[in-house]
């Protein structure tokens, strides 16, 4: 199957990437490389596009399509977590990067291949691993997370009001006989949620899977780490630009936008500065940047999406 994963907000991360023809990028979320062909395309002979993805299949397929674009730019793709970003930079021996794109969602590949388990509409083995190579996959964790943990997790990350419930019937049903499809599992979710919650609003099985998702592949503590990182490697007007799918995702954006975009931490009466930060951030998106119609018509996973911007000082 080949790796598809449309570009989401394609037309507007190029243009808020004020992409320069000698400058350094990092797709840090390569997956299909739509977003990275077109950077590709805009960049002359000094310049570097370097894709990161944990996915094989997307690095595979990326470096067969960056390799067939006719550019005078160069591109690098690795193998790693974007949270990596410092030691890759490192590696090409760049102090600084012009612009870092992140798209944050599932690819339609990862979706709809079977085998990956990613997808409460197929069954298919539970497994949810982006990178494949990773000890932790979703069965270990239903299997043998406790309750408690469990509970946790569908709450704070699928913001499921039904956590306890749900993590009370995954372990009993565990206790009889382990839970090793994404079909048993969403079986034992629309169990454990009242015939009435099921009728309304998405998929029951919809929150958990993303909780599941999200503490398999460490996506908030990768996210996090980061944007920490980021902002120090990016050149003055260098941009991040980074797509979210839901609200977990785009609080800690937006949150650690504001942050570094406030600068001077001291309270409001102090008479002057004594912690001494400055603004290191500018935002460009002062509300995200969704979909057009058009696009949500041609691409409805993209419903969710939102787009937020910064640009270094």
């Amino acid at each position: 199957m080949e790796f598809e994963h449309k570009p989401i907000m394609l037309e507007e991360c190029i243009e808020f990437l004020n992409i320069r023809q000698d400058g350094t990028y990092i797709d840090g979320t390569l997956g299909g490389a739509g977003h990275s062909s077109e950077i590709l395309r805009r960049l002359g002979p000094k310049g570097l596009l370097i894709g990161i993805d944990q996915d094989q299949n997307a690095i595979e397929a990326a470096r067969m399509k960056l390799s067939r674009i006719d550019t005078h730019g160069q591109f690098a793709i690795e193998h790693t977590n974007f949270e990596n970003i410092g030691r890759v930079i490192e590696k090409y021996k760049r102090d600084s990067v012009d612009g870092v794109l992140l798209d944050l969602g599932v690819s339609s590949h990862q979706l709809d291949e079977g085998e990956r388990g990613f997808s409460y509409q197929h069954d298919a083995p539970l497994d949810m691993r982006m990178n494949q190579s990773q000890s932790l996959d979703a069965r270990t964790l239903v299997n043998t997370w406790s309750r408690e943990e469990l509970a946790r997790i569908i709450r704070e990350y699928g913001e499921e009001k039904w956590s306890a419930r749900i993590a009370e019937f995954i372990v009993r049903h565990r206790e009889a006989q382990p839970i090793n499809t994404t079909g048993e599992l969403v079986d034992i979710i629309k169990a454990a949620i009242p015939a009435a919650a099921r009728r309304e609003g998405p998929h029951p099985a919809k929150r958990t899977f993303q909780a599941i998702r999200i503490a398999v592949n460490r996506e908030l503590e990768v996210l996090e780490n980061l944007l920490k990182q980021v902002v120090e490697l990016l050149s003055p007007g260098g941009r991040l630009a980074i797509i979210t799918f839901h609200s977990l995702e785009d609080r800690i954006v937006k949150k650690s936008f504001q942050e570094q975009a406030q600068g001077c931490t001291c309270p409001r009466d102090f008479p002057q500065c004594v912690c001494g930060f400055t603004p290191k951030l500018k935002i460009i998106t002062r509300k995200p940047v969704t979909p057009s119609e058009e696009e949500l018509t041609d691409n409805p996973r993209a419903r969710s999406a939102k787009l937020r911007v910064a640009e270094r000082l």
